[in-house]
């Protein structure tokens, strides 16, 4: 194939949702590797800690008791990086030009993932990740706004939410939501009971407003098409950057990964939300949850950090932001050569534009070869 030729020279790959460059070098990854090599770790945390503010029943920082939770447990967080309501701001408008902002407000949640100390998403099987899909969910869809045509689709899920701990929304209609996870010390995580967090915030994230302009520019120069339907169609039938795949989702290393190995999974068809999931694409979702995790774990035999998150439509928005939105969900992992060897974006990527040693198809195939069964199970 023509692109054989990009495995061994300096090139530039285009990302089309973010509407930017990559410098890729993969003729670097041929430089010897003289650093240390690190066995297999093992996880010595105990199922239940109680110190930790997260465990069933144990006290939080703020003095509230957890319930005995036995799956998943949603609550306000006790740090809020943004709150409902604070003192108003109304800006000078001599200072627009150099000095310009304007006031955020909204909530922040924390999911626990298991009532577990001890295990990841790594550790925990398809069944077992689908109530936290499910919860993501109804949480997404409680703080949708009612004119919205997403909250027609989300009224079934919304009528069986009765006596569900989820916080319904309050207040101000909010924006947006970021579901995310930062798993690790290494990815500022301060606690390692398995947990997530979702922001729902009155503004549009930068991230996503530039990802929901590109996908409508392509749509609309596209005869209606999507952007991530056509790619994931494409990444289906090449298979070079495909980690692992189901009837409803594709795990990809993209074209235009910056970390050594990013991967995206890809809603196989035109998905706005969470909310327009069927069963068994939750069901397949979680699927794919499951083998991302276990495959970053397994592949340098140990606890992988990572940033995860989901990209979807917004709580509130025209109809045609929310049709051109398109669920997928990135994880962005530092590692890579070993389980303490990472990737900082220093010098020429933070100045100029980010730049990969290995290519994302090396990093496809080194995943690829790193499912079956999770390597802590044989410790």
């Amino acid at each position: 194939m023509p692109e054989e030729v990009l495995n061994d020279i300096s090139h530039r790959r285009w990302n089309p949702l973010k509407g930017s460059y990559i410098l890729c070098s993969p003729h670097r990854t041929k430089r010897p590797w003289q650093g240390q090599q690190e066995s297999a770790s093992k996880t010595t945390l105990p199922a239940y800690d109680e110190k930790c503010y997260l465990c069933p029943g144990n006290e939080r920082a703020g003095g509230t008791l957890n319930p005995k939770y036995s799956r998943t447990f949603i609550f306000v967080n006790d740090y809020s990086a943004v709150k409902e309501s604070q003192a108003e701001y109304t800006p000078d408008a001599k200072d627009e030009e150099f000095f310009r902002a304007e006031s955020v407000t909204g909530k922040c949640y924390v999911l626990t993932f298991s009532p577990a100390h001890n295990i990841t998403l790594a550790d925990m099987q398809p069944a077992e990740i689908l109530p936290i899909v499910e919860t993501w969910t109804k949480l997404y869809a409680a703080h949708l706004d009612p004119e919205s045509g997403l909250a027609k689709v989300a009224k079934p899920i919304l009528s069986s939410m009765e006596g569900d701990s989820i916080t319904i929304r309050s207040g101000k209609q909010l924006r947006y939501m970021q579901i995310f996870e930062n798993k690790g010390a290494a990815m500022g995580c301060s606690n390692p009971h398995p947990h997530g967090q979702a922001w729902a915030t009155s503004s549009l994230p930068e991230e996503i407003d530039c990802e929901l302009k590109q996908l409508h520019k392509y749509r609309a120069s596209h005869a209606d098409k999507h952007m991530l339907e056509d790619y994931a169609a494409l990444e289906s039938l090449r298979q070079e950057r495909v980690v692992f795949q189901n009837d409803s989702f594709l795990v990809v290393c993209p074209w235009w990964a910056i970390w050594p190995f990013e991967v995206m999974i890809l809603s196989r068809c035109h998905l706005r939300s969470l909310v327009d999931f069927s069963d068994t694409q939750r069901t397949h979702l979680a699927e794919a949850i499951a083998e991302v995790t276990r495959r970053y774990d397994n592949l340098f035999e140990t606890q992988f950090p990572y940033s995860m998150g989901i990209h979807q439509a917004p709580l509130s928005g025209t109809p045609e932001e929310m049709e051109d939105s398109y669920f997928h969900m990135h994880f962005y992992p530092p590692l890579l050569r070993s389980a303490t060897v990472r990737k900082f974006l220093v010098g020429y990527e933070m100045l100029a534009e980010p730049q990969r040693d290995i290519t994302p198809e090396q990093a496809a195939k080194r995943l690829r070869e790193c499912g079956g069964e999770l390597y802590r199970k044989n410790l």
